[in-house]
């Protein structure tokens, strides 16, 4: 924590640049407008894994011709000793479903503490191709599975079986071989909790390392299966796939509204997440001269960016208006650099005034970007212990200054207006997966998940202004023995007003709430690229494209993956 009090420090005083404000940085659209950057968790596991060289290696193999069987990685890291098994079985085109509804796929997978015996296997074996059906130990950390994806899975085993080389268009269409539908961990299914992997397994012990070393194992292994089956089908023709194509696959992730309360139910975690990230750029912002180097760096990284969106598909109006904007946005930052960058909070607030939200927040990942000894390591600080405390004493009249102050965007909804409380979230009994209800046409609203935390600071801040009128001298705890059912939210408010960033600012029970900020939001962590909206509930992307592979581990690693381009294939590696 010495690191993060010191950056903390140096960004006091008078001439100090200020953090960007909560009501600027929590504003939902704006979450929802994110990317990827050096601090997403796929692209600080692989700078770990790369830089502390983890030895991964296949212990058992058996495959069939076609692919099916069970293969098992162990990974040797620095402090411990991990497996990684996949289960590939056939799947008829018919049985092929990407939805939560779904209980057969080509690919389950398991990551397990320890090495993998026999009698081990067989009950993974028995359990893991199950997914929910199935129950595992506190052995297994994650469990997910994954389907081949129907445009290039064949194609690419049909090219390398003749000898030839995919085509690079056609990849880029769809980057990757397999797309995983489900990522599970953290307790679910009778799995290891998050406070035994934290605790005992610091290799894992950052939110959501161990499910993003899943997805990277996937994408290993699809590479690994496709020139296995090439190579069975003819051995005289086969040609293994040249370094550069298989850098340039990633894994397919299909992400609907199960994502989207995670960020509502640990308000202190993401504002440590968020609060991370924005420390970072305020020491970009703090930065004095900006040499040459550094100003060609900045251009070349904004025409990559740029090339990167041009190259993702999608179909939906939307996302394909917003990429487009997004590419006359980076024109115009380039432009406006090329004229005389004086500063970086200058470049950042003439992007405020002219680029869309989308737009200004690819900057910051961009200047995250070009200084790497100012932004790694911040990670470190992502985990935070989420306990929300109620403070007895506080007297009401600070509460209540509390909420005029940090929630005063509640205050500004008319919820009398029933389009702004349209819509509640609820949970189906068949997947226990979230889903959006409305008041006015569907059954269920008194079973609706607590999201709505706007409404609920609202209705507080009513009662207590009641109770203040008639008792204004007294505490919260005399205001909890009348108000018991409101001990939840005025928790969370106490809480909370600890926080630099706090809740999201938005009305989640709005008739025109679009999820899909939200699922932006927490994928920019993870660290996706591509996104490709299926409608305003889910969304398609591509994780890990760019990324180094098992071969790459002992070589020299420079980190420069971040919006990875086509590749332009010459001759043999």
């Amino acid at each position: 924590m010495m690191r993060l009090a010191a950056i903390k420090a140096s960004l006091r005083g008078p001439n100090a640049l200020p953090l960007r404000p909560a009501e600027q940085v929590m504003d939902l659209e704006r979450l929802g407008a994110m990317h990827q950057s050096r601090l997403s968790f796929m692209r600080t596991l692989v700078r770990r894994i790369m830089l502390e060289r983890w030895q991964v290696n296949i212990a058992r193999q058996e495959l069939c011709a076609e692919g099916y069987g069970t293969l098992i990685y162990e990974i040797n890291t620095p402090q411990g000793l991990f497996s990684f098994v996949i289960f590939s079985n056939y799947l008829s085109p018919e049985e092929r479903n990407d939805r939560v509804i779904a209980s057969k796929w080509d690919l389950t997978m398991a990551l397990v503490e320890g090495r993998i015996e026999d009698e081990y296997l067989a009950f993974l074996r028995q359990n893991v191709p199950l997914q929910e059906a199935g129950r595992v130990d506190s052995r297994v950390f994650v469990l997910s599975r994954a389907n081949r994806s129907a445009r290039n899975f064949d194609y690419v085993v049909a090219q390398l079986s003749k000898g030839e080389q995919p085509d690079v268009a056609r990849i880029a269409e769809v980057g990757y071989l397999y797309r995983t539908t489900a990522v599970y961990g953290s307790g679910k299914l009778g799995m290891a909790d998050w406070d035994k992997v934290c605790s005992r397994f610091p290799d894992f012990a950052r939110p959501f390392a161990a499910e993003m070393f899943a997805c990277f194992m996937l994408r290993n292994f699809s590479l690994l299966q496709v020139e296995h089956i090439a190579r069975q089908r003819d051995p005289q023709q086969f040609t293994p796939m040249k370094l550069e194509l298989k850098r340039y696959f990633g894994i397919g992730n299909s992400t609907g509204l199960g994502m989207a309360p995670y960020l509502i139910n640990h308000p202190i975690l993401i504002n440590r997440w968020i609060e991370m990230r924005e420390l970072a750029l305020a020491q970009v912002r703090a930065l004095g001269h900006i040499d040459e180097g550094v100003r060609w760096r900045l251009g070349e990284l904004l025409g990559r960016c740029s090339q990167h969106i041009a190259e993702t598909v999608t179909e939906d109006a939307w996302q394909s208006n917003n990429n487009r904007r997004v590419i006359e946005d980076l024109a115009k930052l380039r432009e406006q650099a090329g004229v005389g960058l004086e500063s970086w909070n200058d470049l950042l607030a003439w992007s405020e005034q002219h680029c869309s939200l989308q737009g200004q927040e690819l900057l910051v990942s961009v200047m995250l970007e070009l200084y790497p000894q100012l932004v790694d390591g911040l990670d470190e600080y992502y985990c935070a212990e989420e306990f929300l405390d109620l403070d007895p004493l506080m007297p009401l009249q600070q509460l209540k200054a509390v909420i005029e102050q940090r929630y005063a965007w509640t205050l500004k909804i008319d919820f009398s207006d029933p389009k702004n409380r349209d819509i509640f979230w609820y949970r189906s009994e068949d997947k226990m997966e979230p889903r959006l209800g409305k008041c006015e046409l569907d059954d269920g609203r008194e079973k609706q998940m607590a999201l709505g935390v706007g409404y609920a600071v609202f209705r507080c801040y009513q009662l207590l202004c009641q109770y203040i009128e008639e008792f204004p001298e007294h505490t919260t705890a005399r205001f909890m023995v009348a108000r018991p059912k409101l001990r939840g939210i005025v928790r969370r408010i106490q809480s909370m007003n600890r926080c630099v960033y706090g809740d999201i600012q938005a009305n989640l029970l709005a008739h025109d709430i679009l999820p899909m900020h939200l699922l932006r939001c927490k994928l920019s962590f993870f660290g996706v690229s591509k996104f490709d909206p299926r409608s305003r509930l889910w969304v398609r992307n591509t994780m890990y494209q760019g990324a180094p592979l098992l071969e790459d581990i002992g070589k020299t690693y420079n980190d420069d993956w971040f919006m990875p381009l086509a590749p332009t294939v010459g001759g043999n590696d």
